[in-house]
């Protein structure tokens, strides 16, 4: 797999492609500045990145869409070399319920299609206007969701063109072989977004997943933020991992180039978070080097199969994915 700063596109068991690396837009709405994400987008595109990662529920998809259509009439890049994947919330599993909450990301976007769309969830929470629904004691309002019914909501707008490929994210294995082996399923998930570091390697479900031509796209390829409130912070920071620091002296680079290399190199999609300048363009520059086999063995036995993002505020959901093995 020959990478390049201009020509990082893998391809997808559709027959469409993605590229290797993207630029997460999560931001959290009570810190930020409103203009981050729209400079940040902006700035991504004239460093050469060609694919963002972002979601409704993220409220910044009109800033996303708005720095995407000024480069395009800028003339810097064309619709099709961008790679804009959302996400389908918990409250909207219900089949009736996606293609209006995919239009609403399409009239956000101001786009006439996105290129990837997942469940961003396997779990279901009460459909309504609160994001996240809890009942009048505070307890989580759960939905039993038939995500088979939601997939051929999702095979309908793909039909009606206003996505181009379809995937998932945080479902384990049990979940995925639900989708696959669906009665007259159209289109296979060309994707499954999960946590993936040299902390969390995902060694069993990245060889499932490659053995059905399901692109991994990895989220917190960095590790996380050390927000409490939903970072496991038992773990210690991937950063500061002395192998990595190691590794990344030798090739003068810096521990976070060598992490999101080591992914690319496995095949596995990276989507780092920032809003920081200098690391949007740090976190790009991995194509000039590239890890010995010996590298790769060892930073893969940094793996503690401790995840830093465990949605443990969901563990009693009956569709929680984290307890099987993977």
């Amino acid at each position: 797999m020959n990478l390049t700063a201009a020509s990082h596109r893998i391809p997808l068991s559709d027959g469409n492609s993605i590229p290797i690396i993207g630029l997460g837009t999560y931001s959290d709405p009570y810190t930020k500045s409103p203009e981050t994400c729209f400079s940040s987008v902006k700035l991504a595109i004239d460093v050469g990145y060609r694919h963002f990662d972002g979601a409704y529920i993220y409220r910044n998809e009109h800033e996303v869409g708005q720095a995407i259509r000024e480069k395009i009439a800028e003339g810097k890049v064309k619709r099709e070399d961008i790679f804009y994947c959302g996400k389908l919330w918990a409250t909207c599993l219900s089949p009736e319920l996606v293609r209006p909450t995919l239009e609403r990301t399409l009239q956000e976007l101001k786009l006439d299609y996105v290129d990837l769309y997942i469940i961003e969830i396997p779990m279901g929470l009460k459909p309504g206007k609160d994001n996240y629904p809890r009942d009048k004691n505070g307890k989580w309002s759960y939905h039993k969701a038939d995500l088979c019914a939601t997939w051929e909501a999702l095979e309908a707008c793909k039909d009606a063109g206003l996505v181009k490929s379809l995937g998932v994210s945080n479902f384990n294995r049990r979940q995925l072989e639900g989708i696959l082996n669906k009665p007259g399923l159209k289109y296979k998930p060309v994707s499954n977004q999960v946590e993936c570091h040299p902390y969390f390697t995902q060694p069993k479900l990245l060889k499932f997943c490659q053995q059905h031509d399901i692109v991994i796209v990895a989220f917190s390829p960095l590790g996380t933020s050390r927000n409490p409130n939903w970072v496991n912070v038992s773990s210690p920071p991937l950063l500061e991992d002395t192998f990595l620091n190691s590794v990344a002296k030798k090739y003068n680079k810096t521990a976070a180039q060598v992490a999101l290399r080591f992914n690319i190199q496995r095949g596995v999609i990276v989507i780092p978070k920032s809003f920081n300048p200098e690391r949007i363009q740090e976190n790009f520059q991995i194509f000039d080097f590239s890890l010995t086999e010996e590298e790769m063995t060892n930073i893969e036995a940094l793996n503690k199969n401790v995840r830093f993002v465990e949605l443990l505020m969901w563990s009693d959901h009956p569709d929680y994915p984290f307890f099987d093995e993977y």
